[in-house]
């Protein structure tokens, strides 16, 4: 929550949230949008997904956080994927993303208004990624 306030300017969770407990919570199962993390790596596994998260890509949690994270989109969306992971190392965050990505059960669904941003410690250590979707459309035909 703290590198998305640094580096976007708006907090994360909703304004009811008086506590970090709380707020974690919410974040976990409230949230009215996907939130994932992943770490960092050369080939980054996530170590976050919230529930809508999980619901959209049909992964438990325990799948979810043995996975690589470029196994959320498919190896021909890896080039669109890689270069939006690349620009927001480069500048911190970045906004307003589409972009196709994979069920478990291999269907494709777009997310949309996606903010994704780096996760740092207090300290300044780099602790990965992290990413939003706010919206996203029903499943499409794979190609």
């Amino acid at each position: 929550m703290s590198s998305h306030l640094a580096l976007t300017g708006r907090p994360l969770c909703s304004p009811r949230c008086v506590s970090l407990d709380e707020a974690a919570r919410w974040l976990y199962t409230d949230a009215p949008f996907g939130l994932l993390a992943h770490g960092t790596g050369p080939d980054p596994t996530y170590f976050y997904a919230n529930r809508t998260a999980q619901q959209r890509f049909g992964y438990s949690w325990e799948e979810f956080t043995d996975m690589p994270s470029r196994l959320s989109a498919s190896s021909q969306r890896q080039d669109d994927r890689d270069a939006f992971v690349r620009s927001v190392h480069e500048h911190g965050f970045a906004d307003g993303y589409t972009g196709l990505r994979r069920t478990k059960n291999g269907e494709e669904f777009w997310i949309k208004d996606v903010t994704m941003w780096d996760l740092f410690e207090p300290a300044g250590t780099s602790r990965g990624q992290a990413a939003v979707f706010r919206d996203w459309s029903p499943p499409v035909q794979p190609s």
